[in-house]
């Protein structure tokens, strides 16, 4: 039996799986023909069929997705040794806090105060739209800030900041309480099992009331340690800038307990907070190193991206020579961006990290995580159509963003609109700008553009409009969720409710030539009207479905009968006219969908 654990793809067959654990096929097959189960040398084995087939033999074996197995073999193969640190290597490296909380409660404006710088003042719609990572220098300590979006689309973007960040500073606004967002933020700080110091922002506010803050919070288990718990809360105003310096004194005491250290030795590893195709600089990513030094001139991989480090850029916008634990840095030299979330690594050389990086890239292929085109679906305006056809209406989209992170969050909630019979598919997600690739591929694959914080160049423009493309851009997530929406719910088929609006009963029946047999009624319910769609019944079954051709009261046409008068009714395809049958009138109302 082969030697430590064997990686084995899923959905292999008998004939891939025996060779590993130096069997041949045919001993697999018999096995499983023992147990009940009968397969063929090229059948694909469930999970189940290979781990029984394993714990027999008494061999270790991980399973892997298809196209997994080569980038597995590549990383026990260059990274394997690199997984343990070494003890006397370890230095105290800054903390790394995430600052979290429901939108516009003042999260940007407070770190704002603590960089003095003004980044709330380039943000559409005042919302920070992707992740910032900034280092600061506070009486001669370094503390590392992450700053997360509020809005509930990015919740995705608050957990990856929970999973790499030491302690998670929580605002609250001191006028707002607590808000769905700042629920969400907490259970992913609880999830990650991270020190939550809660900041009272706003303390200056008219109606500001930090008890009912402290209050809400402890019921969200985040007892405050003036009640007796374990919770830090400090009251500040991020817009006069009170009480900066002691949240900060709390978060060097939080940082000095927990005692955060890193080596800065051996090769880097970090996480990717976003990346973005940038005009002149190529793929920019933002990064967070967690261990070892990143250099200029290192060769890195990052999901499928890989490349050489050209330069690297800290959050003063200075280039510097390397960067240490618990430093951001942006990263230029990638072959392309790589997703929010990937971990990055230094490689030996660049062939090893290109080959990783293809490794990786031909598995997201095979999974399907990176969508191909499709000739099947439909635009918004040809959704109707697909309905009425009975088929489930597919509306592919092309989907373009300014940077990883919101590329993300817009896909997850975009995703969260689909219905039973409308879906979506993304037949191109990407960052950067709507170009004519994107137009072309729209107009083969029948999609809709949306640019989220990108708009097409002129010439995209262009040809989008000769080819009839619908492209939509949108800078804030709200207005793009509103809509795409509506759109949806517009172009589905009109959902309808029966109201019955009368009934009449047949009394005597009248044989006219040249225009066949008139009911002489009398309306016991509601109001006959011409042209309204009508049921036939006899003795309560539908015998037939049509509409009235032509209603009379006494001598003259009228419009409607109201109940308890007589009238006349000629019906449209119907001449079998019995005494004592009931025509009963309805209309169909569209009923609004929600």
């Amino acid at each position: 039996m082969p030697d430590g654990e064997i990686i084995v793809e899923r959905g292999s067959t008998a004939r891939d799986l025996g060779p590993k654990l130096n069997r041949s096929a045919g001993d697999v097959i018999r096995f499983l023909l023992l147990q009940g189960e009968m397969v063929t040398a090229t059948q694909s084995l469930s999970d189940d069929m290979i781990e029984l087939f394993a714990a027999e033999l008494g061999a270790e074996v991980r399973l892997v997705d298809p196209g997994e197995e080569a980038e597995a073999e590549l990383l026990a193969r260059y990274f394997e040794e690199e997984d343990d640190e070494v003890e006397e290597e370890l230095r105290p490296r800054p903390p790394i806090i995430t600052v979290m909380g429901h939108v516009d409660h003042g999260k940007t404006l407070l770190l704002d105060k603590i960089r003095q710088t003004d980044v709330v003042a380039g943000e559409a719609g005042g919302i920070t739209q992707h992740i910032g990572a900034y280092q600061v220098d506070w009486n001669g300590q370094l503390l590392t800030f992450i700053d997360t979006p509020g809005h509930e689309a990015f919740t995705a973007m608050r957990a990856r900041g929970a999973e790499v960040t030491d302690i998670v500073v929580l605002v609250v606004a001191a006028d707002d309480g607590v808000m769905p967002q700042t629920i969400e933020a907490i259970d992913h700080a609880l999830a990650a099992d991270v020190p939550i110091l809660v900041a009272v922002n706003k303390i200056d506010r008219p109606d500001a009331d930090p008890a009912r803050v402290l209050q809400q919070i402890s019921d969200r288990g985040l007892v405050p340690e003036q009640w007796g718990g374990d919770t830090i809360t400090v009251e500040v105003s991020a817009l006069q800038g009170t009480g900066i310096d002691d949240l900060l004194e709390h978060l060097i005491l939080m940082a000095e307990v927990e005692e955060y250290r890193a080596s800065p030795e051996g090769p880097a590893r970090g996480t990717v907070l976003e990346a973005i195709l940038e005009t002149g600089r190529g793929p920019v990513a933002t990064v967070i190193v967690q261990r070892g030094t990143l250099r200029v001139g290192d060769s890195v991989v990052a999901g499928a991206a890989w490349g050489k480090v050209k330069a690297l850029i800290d959050d003063d916008g200075d280039q510097i020579k390397e960067a240490l634990p618990s430093m951001p840095v942006q990263v230029l030299g990638l072959s392309e961006p790589p997703q929010a979330g990937d971990e990055f690594r230094v490689a030996n050389d660049l062939g090893t990290a290109r080959t990783l990086g293809e490794a990786r890239a031909q598995r997201f292929r095979l999974s399907g995580h990176m969508p191909t085109p499709s000739a099947t679906g439909a635009r918004l305006e040809d959704l109707f159509e697909q309905i009425q056809r009975g088929e489930t209406a597919t509306l592919n989209i092309v989907l373009k963003a300014d940077v990883q992170g919101s590329l993300e969050a817009a896909t997850e909630s975009l995703r969260k609109l689909e219905r039973e019979d409308v879906k979506l598919s993304f037949v191109r997600r990407g960052v950067g700008g709507i170009t004519e690739n994107d137009v072309a591929l729209a107009k083969a694959s029948t999609a809709t553009i949306i640019g989220f914080n990108v708009r097409p160049d002129r010439r995209a423009r262009e040809m989008a409009e000769s080819l009839d493309v619908e492209v939509r851009t949108y800078e804030i997530i709200y207005k793009l969720l509103e809509d795409i929406e509506a759109a949806m719910l517009g172009m589905l088929a009109p959902k309808y409710e029966e109201i019955v609006t009368g009934d009449a009963e047949v009394r005597q029946v009248f044989r006219i030539p040249r225009i066949g047999g008139i009911a002489g009624c009398y309306v016991q319910n509601g109001t006959i009207r011409r042209g309204s769609k009508v049921r036939f019944l006899r003795e309560g079954v539908i015998i037939w479905k049509g509409t009235i051709n032509s209603l009379r009261r006494v001598k003259d046409d009228v419009r409607e009968v109201q109940a308890g008068f007589e009238c006349g009714i000629g019906l449209s395809d119907f001449q079998d006219l019995k005494e004592g049958d009931i025509i009963e009138t309805f209309e169909e109302r569209e009923i609004p969908r929600v």
